[in-house]
């Protein structure tokens, strides 16, 4: 039972971690089954049966409450059904309790889905509600609908809440994504500057050294002096731009996965990757890239799944890249992507482990093995590709 209680990935329950306020709103809207007691109030013929569907009713709702928020968010809209058919089944033993779970089940139909689906949906609920209600209980004309107005008020409200927070979230993973590209920007500017940079003082290099050799053999003294005052300027010109390019490093890997946390997340998947990313070698972090972009395209059109994880591990010895996610699996022979992947893995040296089965999702993990070079990174942030063989030189 209690894995019927654990918030699975791509939940509700899940999506408000670290936003406290939503959890205890979501706990709060329960504070509106007080309805369900209505009866007690308003009639004076409660009996033996009426306390029987009430026992037996809100604990059920209770507990598709609760799973609608704790389940993938895609099941709530079947969930939402099973409160509607709840009400239904009640209406006729306690009225207030049968319409309350109406209206808590056009709620919950906007969880999720497009809003013409969620108002459609939430209409056909309505329209089951109303036929029962007027043919079966023979409810008054003003409580059906005083009922309707409410259930498919509070449903449209909650479509409308989703959908602008949805677009609260595209429009900041679209700043991110503007922030991103000015700093990418920048990092450009700022590569063009170091080789105007080290253009300039190689050049002042080069004629010092030049008129030391001229020197040699007529004034040593003087040619001593303008090989001392090279090595000056060449210091000088490591120590600035060691300062320069201090944190600034273009990784491929970085730049893929600032991109698909906005493509995954607009697709209403949850993305969850390190920040703190390890430093990955130069030669295998485009690749890697290119292999974490083929992967992450086949989430996104293929997977039907709310939750993707990717880490990555660097040791002494190994790069491994793992990608997960929870969606419907793949059955039968490996798509051109795979093998797509395989050969770019391959071309590094490493290997590619593929799992998945039907209803389960899949895992990819690639294990690229480090070669001596790969495995003496400097401590400090890298400095911009090539850059650091130039000074060595």
């Amino acid at each position: 039972m209690r894995s019927w209680f654990r918030p699975a990935p791509g939940s509700l329950w899940s999506r408000f971690r670290g936003q406290p306020r939503l959890r205890i709103a979501s706990m709060f809207h329960l504070v509106w089954t007080v309805y369900v007691f209505g009866d007690l109030v308003f009639r004076n013929d409660i009996g033996p049966y009426w306390i029987l569907a009430t026992a037996l009713s809100f604990p059920t709702f209770l507990f598709l409450y609760a799973q609608a928020y704790l389940r993938p968010v895609a099941m709530a809209p079947w969930l939402a059904v099973l409160v509607a058919l709840l009400g239904y089944a009640t209406m006729g033993f306690n009225a207030s309790g049968g319409g309350c779970y109406v209206i808590y089940a056009c709620a919950m139909l906007g969880f999720d889905g497009a809003p013409r689906r969620c108002l459609a949906s939430m209409a056909a609920v309505l329209a089951g509600f109303v036929a029962i209600a007027w043919f079966v209980v023979h409810w008054p004309y003003a409580a059906i609908a005083t009922v309707s107005f409410i259930a498919f008020g509070v449903g449209t409200i909650n479509v409308v809440y989703r959908y602008n927070a949805e677009r609260d979230v595209e429009l900041k993973l679209s700043h991110d994504e503007i922030r991103r590209l000015a700093a990418t920007a920048e990092r450009e500017r700022i590569g063009r500057d170091l080789h105007d940079l080290l253009g300039h003082t190689l050049s002042l290099i080069t004629l010092k050294l030049e008129l030391s050799r001229r020197l040699a053999d007529r004034d040593p003294v003087a040619a001593k002096r303008e090989v001392e005052e090279a090595e000056q300027v060449a210091r000088h010109a490591l120590a600035e731009v060691r300062s320069a390019v201090t944190g600034i490093r273009a990784s491929g890997l970085v730049a893929e996965l600032a991109a698909a946390r906005l493509l995954l997340i607009s697709s209403q998947i949850e993305f969850v990757y390190a920040n703190d990313l390890p430093e990955v070698p130069a030669r295998i972090d485009n690749q890697l890239a290119l292999v974490l972009r083929e992967a992450v395209t086949n989430i996104h059109r293929h997977a039907r799944a709310t939750y993707a994880e990717v880490s990555l591990v660097v040791d002494a010895r190994t790069c491994i890249l793992t990608v997960r996610d929870d969606g419907r699996g793949v059955t039968g022979e490996e798509g051109n992507g795979i093998c797509g992947m395989r050969e770019r893995v391959r071309s590094l040296g490493g290997t590619l482990a593929f799992e998945s089965g039907q209803g389960k999702g899949t895992s990819l993990r690639i294990e690229v093995p480090l070669r001596p070079e790969d495995r003496a990174l400097p401590p400090q942030p890298a400095v911009l590709p090539g850059t650091h063989d130039r000074l060595a030189s």
